[in-house]
């Protein structure tokens, strides 16, 4: 039976859907396929994948696209930094510092607060071997400094700045049932929701037949 083809950019972690997929759908494979959050639209307008999971804002030309969560924006600095003695930054906290601000940023916005230095690094994970360097501090969302964590690093929440929200996107010509039961399963409902298309029913086994009771014989 044919799959079904689901993207992801790093960062966002789809293991416990593709489990409730299985268990829903154990006839019909689920392969998880990690995107370029630049890539993730265009490969679902192209058909090389039936559905993706990516950040916000995208263009949504041809696409459907759900908020599913939104994730905490976190600045990564070196473990021995001074803002690492408060639990929350504030952006005037970084006035003074270097920002990296890598080419595959996530978060919309015009620029990172702070003094941003000015040759920016192709990748999160580049920027992120910057900071071990001492070379400046990162902002991002929470689930990338996950992805990039080192033993020498760490993060702080960041308020004041914008949040990345994770959604699932879709083309607007491809809402069928899979994609349906995916929507289902991303927005926490149960199998019996009558919000979701019925799963098939399994077969019932045909009841075996009585067997036919005999007359009793008269007696003569």
């Amino acid at each position: 039976m044919t799959g079904f083809r689901l993207g992801y950019v790093p960062g966002v972690t789809p293991a416990k859907w593709s489990r409730m997929w299985t268990e829903r759908l154990p006839r019909i494979p689920l392969e998880l396929v990690q995107v370029a959050a630049a890539e993730a639209p265009d490969l679902v307008r192209r058909a090389e994948l039936d559905a993706v999971l990516l950040r916000l804002p995208i263009d949504r030309t041809g696409l459907h696209a759900i908020p599913l969560y939104v994730e905490q924006t976190v600045v990564v600095v070196p473990k021995d930094h001074v803002v690492t003695a408060a639990e929350e930054i504030t952006v005037d906290d970084l006035a003074d510092e270097l920002i990296l601000h890598p080419l595959d940023d996530v978060l919309d916005w015009p620029h990172p607060p702070g003094r941003l230095i000015a040759d920016r690094p192709a990748r999160t994970a580049d920027a992120v071997e910057l900071v071990a360097m001492g070379t400046g501090l990162l902002v991002v969302p929470q689930s990338l400094a996950r992805l990039h964590h080192r033993k020498d690093l760490t993060y702080r929440p960041l308020t004041g700045v914008p949040e990345s929200q994770v959604a699932l996107s879709w083309p607007e010509a491809e809402t069928g049932e899979l994609v349906e039961h995916l929507i289902g399963i991303v927005r926490g409902r149960t199998v019996n929701s009558s919000r979701g298309p019925a799963l098939p029913k399994p077969k019932a086994k045909p009841r075996p037949r009585p067997a036919p009771q005999q007359k009793p014989r008269r007696r003569r």
